[in-house]
């Protein structure tokens, strides 16, 4: 009796220890699910004596019915501080996900390793950083930035399919403190690691107002990634494509669209959803010039679609590559290297329909059949071609004595005209702008698996 005694003043030293975190978990999962693994395993502090719990709860969960996986850092047990017990105990968390097949939720809320410990936590950060990695394509990894993340909790946020950020979050590679001073800026964090701050960092991020629209979100994506169609109006007119086409009336195409990164690059936009009820991972170019940024944001989230099987849809409007020094001068080569190593790497649906203008490798790179696409349109306002109207028509007729416009439109008749593809067979079909989702959902109906 003594002994259960004893254990039930263990247990509820623990839950004092946590009670902010654990009401935090309560609004993400589902009521009374969660259930916590690894409970008593914690470490020795510098001073010699046992904390109150470890800085992380970890343990499984439902979400609208979904089993989890859940890592949430305690904050209020030294700012969440990493030791090389809280990186093993989670470590033990993500090989269960992992030889289980499911998914991985992160609440994190650290201020980086608890120095005390030496090389000891180093190691540790090591081993969790390196499982967190070989856990990526295998399952989904949701992380939640809901306040201060800093250092090597950073990284893992930033190796997630997904990241929802809080008003109050901030994910930064060290203080926001010291990158404030370094710069010789008085910065709050949320202007140095904050969802709006974050332009240049290609994470498929999404502004969230609370937990619980966190939790949707994560509902809806499994939803997303599993083989599951949803019923839906398979010829529902299109009029918002009537008029001209642009990446707003592209996006009216999208049922229950979710954006990542919207804040990175907005001229590509990513997005996670469904088309007549099919899961895809869509892709609308908004008159895009291709330079590093907005193609490592393609890259990735064609390599998140290729990890997790969705169909890529892409909807092209792009100029080809920047002409300036600055991008040639930049890894954007390598990136659409990679790109390509991506595309041929996926094995579902592939398709293509160039909304607005294919010029150049805007053309080559995602609209070609040669580039492994397995249908391919072309909207009949739509330009095909091998430079954009002006440089191409001063090229085939700059010693022509007509006015430019008629010389553009001579050039869009004679070289641009997207029949010319297709005559060439590179084009399945061009189409009506309004006819658009009809024939999406009969190629995707068609190149189910």
């Amino acid at each position: 009796m003594e002994q259960i005694q004893l254990l039930r003043e263990r247990k509820t030293a623990l839950l004092n220890a946590s009670e902010a975190v654990r009401k935090q978990i309560a609004q993400i999962v589902d009521e009374e699910s969660f259930v916590e693994l690894s409970a008593f395993s914690f470490s020795e502090s510098e001073f010699g004596s046992s904390p109150a719990g470890e800085g992380v709860v970890t343990g499984f969960c439902t979400v609208g019915g979904y089993p989890f996986y859940l890592v949430a850092q305690n904050f209020a047990q030294d700012f969440g501080g990493l030791t090389k017990a809280q990186c093993e105990k989670i470590a033990k968390t993500l090989s269960a996900a992992e030889k289980n097949e499911t998914p991985v939720i992160w609440l994190l809320n650290c201020q980086g390793a608890k120095i005390g410990e030496g090389v000891n936590v180093l190691e540790g950060i090591a081993e969790l950083l390196l499982k967190v990695t070989q856990l990526k394509g295998t399952v989904p990894q949701y992380a939640i930035v809901g306040g201060d993340v800093y250092g090597a909790a950073a990284a893992i946020a930033a190796t997630a399919d997904v990241v929802f950020f809080l008003k109050e979050g901030a994910l930064a590679v060290s203080s926001p403190l010291v990158l404030s001073a370094k710069s010789g800026r008085d910065l709050k964090k949320e202007d140095v690691g904050g969802y709006d701050a974050l332009k240049h960092a290609i994470l498929p991020a999404v502004k969230v107002k609370d937990l619980e629209e966190a939790a949707a979100h994560i509902r809806f994506l499994t939803e997303l990634f599993g083989d599951e169609i949803v019923d839906a109006e398979l010829n529902a007119p299109a009029p918002a494509l009537e008029g001209k086409v642009g990446a707003a009336e592209v996006l009216s195409l999208i049922e229950d669209g979710l954006e990542l990164g919207a804040v990175c690059a907005p001229e590509i936009k990513t997005v996670l959803g469904r088309i007549g009820g099919i899961s895809v991972a869509a892709v609308v170019f908004d008159n895009v010039t291709l330079n590093e940024t907005n193609v490592k944001k393609l890259r990735a989230f064609a390599e998140l679609a290729c990890c997790y099987g969705l169909p890529l849809v892409l909807f092209v409007d792009c100029l080809g590559v920047e002409e300036t020094l600055a991008a040639n001068d930049s890894a954007l080569l390598k990136e659409i290297s990679e790109y390509l190593n991506i595309l041929d790497a996926i094995d579902t649906a592939k398709i293509s329909v160039v909304t607005g203008r294919a010029v150049g490798l805007g053309y080559s790179l995602f609209a070609a059949k040669s580039a492994g696409f397995d249908f391919t349109f072309a909207l009949a306002n739509a330009e095909i071609a091998l430079f954009e109207s002006e440089k191409g028509a001063e090229i085939f007729y700059g010693n022509s004595a007509e006015g430019k416009e008629a010389l553009l439109e001579r050039y869009a008749c004679e070289h641009a005209d997207p029949v010319n593809a297709a005559k060439g067979g590179y084009l399945d079909n061009v189409i009506e702008p309004r006819f658009t989702k009809q024939y999406l959902i009969a190629s995707l109906q068609m190149l189910l698996r």
